[in-house]
């Protein structure tokens, strides 16, 4: 099953509505309790994240399903460019992106995906995510899972109070053509 695809923005349109997808999918496919409370919890955070984009973004969020298998989806064809990126994050105290807990870390990963995409890659590669093989570059998709295995310190203990962490199976976010998507998996 697939649910509607609303499309929503970085300004905060259609995530009323995408909240009120992830209910009717619960209610549609018999989920109650626990199970119905972690699939708005997901969606919220990655609303969260939608809204703590720079800039004017735009995505298209839907649920899919295949038995207990959830899998929420947020697909954006937004350009971003470096330079409008380097602007907002020089408005930074501190002059520079200050990456605290998983759901800044998502969105700084997809934001760098577009980014890579589009004008320039440099903060692609600084975080990993453009794997340089002689001349081609290529993004690499990031994954909770992979995350997981390499963090350390604080960056541990902020993923264990992180909500999205605790709640997803799997997220990942990657680049097909022109679009960069970001897939949080769960069974419920």
């Amino acid at each position: 099953m697939k649910s509607d695809i609303i499309h929503i923005t970085s300004s905060g349109k259609g995530i009323e509505e995408a909240l009120n997808v992830s209910e009717k999918v619960a209610e549609y496919n018999g989920i109650s309790g626990k199970g119905a409370i972690h699939l708005r919890l997901l969606t919220e955070e990655m609303m969260g994240l939608m809204q703590g984009l720079t800039g004017e973004q735009e995505a298209d969020f839907w649920i899919e399903n295949e038995k207990n298998r959830y899998e929420l989806h947020l697909l954006s064809k937004t350009e971003m460019n470096s330079e409008k990126r380097a602007r907002l994050i020089a408005v930074s105290t501190s002059g520079k992106n200050d990456v605290k807990g998983i759901r800044a870390k998502l969105k700084n990963v997809f934001e760098a995906a577009i980014i890579s995409m589009n004008s320039g890659y440099n903060e692609a590669v600084s975080l990993g995510l453009v794997e340089t093989n002689g001349n081609v570059n290529r993004f690499s998709e990031w994954t909770l899972s992979r995350y997981k295995d390499e963090a350390q310190g604080e960056e541990w203990d902020e993923l264990e109070q992180s909500i999205v962490a605790k709640l997803a199976d799997e997220i990942r976010v990657c680049v097909s053509g022109s679009n960069v998507e970001m897939t949080i998996e769960k069974e419920i």
